[in-house]
């Protein structure tokens, strides 16, 4: 009898071991709440706002704070196991500053009926080793589209008149489930600047589409809606121009992010 019951709950501990599987992240997320525990106090933050998309093989975030429009973004790579969710970035920006060397953060992940959970249990916030815990609601549609995925800048102006100056910038942008979001480091002044900027889209048509921004790093387009042209070569590069009310025009171009 007793070896029967030994055999029970190792059957059991089994059967609870193989049926965990590893989590399905693709999408787009708002993050509703971060909670902050360096050991000494636990804080809670409601009001920033941060947006994070997850596509097959990578993984970009966008954050600002309300309270002093300060910025961050992150892009990167990552994986999936039972364990949870590693996350290879490879470039961020805050406020002020970049960094282009490679990081690697192992999240504790609990799927919830409208998003997820994460936890970093070890990461270093203001010089502090910290628990960081984040929640996350599911949002847009499961409608797909032609610019769906993370994509790099290669080069950007802005037109005006018969002049044109180009912007000495790094620039990651992203699409995914009718939301998008833009990060950039600004290096055209004498001082290194974050820039963020999140929201919907849609495609009108093949060659335009609408960019509704919803929180952005700059006043000028928070709020506001954006018909921009687009053209495509092949899949994996695009421009993008648009066109501002005293007629000046930005043209960027994009290649998409690929293991």
């Amino acid at each position: 009898m007793k070896y029967l019951k030994i055999c029970f709950i190792a059957l059991v501990i089994s059967c609870n071991s193989s049926s965990k599987k590893a989590p399905k992240m693709q999408g787009a997320y708002l993050m509703t709440s971060q909670t902050i525990n360096d050991g000494t106090k636990k804080t809670e933050y409601t009001d920033v706002k941060q947006l994070k998309i997850y596509t097959d093989h990578y993984v970009i975030y966008t954050q600002i704070n309300a309270a002093d429009s300060t910025s961050l973004f992150g892009v990167g790579s990552y994986t999936s196991d039972t364990s949870g969710v590693t996350e290879h970035i490879i470039y961020s920006s805050r406020d002020s500053s970049f960094d282009d060397s490679p990081s690697t953060y192992k999240l504790e992940i609990t799927k919830t009926a409208d998003g997820y959970n994460q936890i970093i249990s070890d990461i270093l916030i203001d010089s502090a080793k910290s628990k960081l815990t984040e929640i996350y609601q599911s949002v847009g549609t499961k409608d797909s589209s032609i610019l769906d995925g993370v994509w790099r800048q290669t080069k950007s102006y802005e037109i005006k008149g018969s002049d044109s100056t180009k912007y000495n910038r790094t620039e990651y942008k992203a699409f995914k489930n009718g939301y998008f979001m833009f990060g950039l480091t600004d290096k055209d002044s004498s001082r290194i600047r974050t820039g963020i900027g999140f929201g919907t889209f849609s495609m009108l048509g093949n060659n335009k589409m609408q960019e509704t921004d919803l929180n952005s790093t700059y006043p000028i387009i928070a709020g506001q809606t954006f018909v921009i042209d687009l053209t495509f070569e092949g899949n994996d590069n695009y421009q993008q121009t648009i066109v501002h009310p005293d007629s000046s025009k930005t043209v960027e171009f994009y290649e998409r992010l690929k293991l």
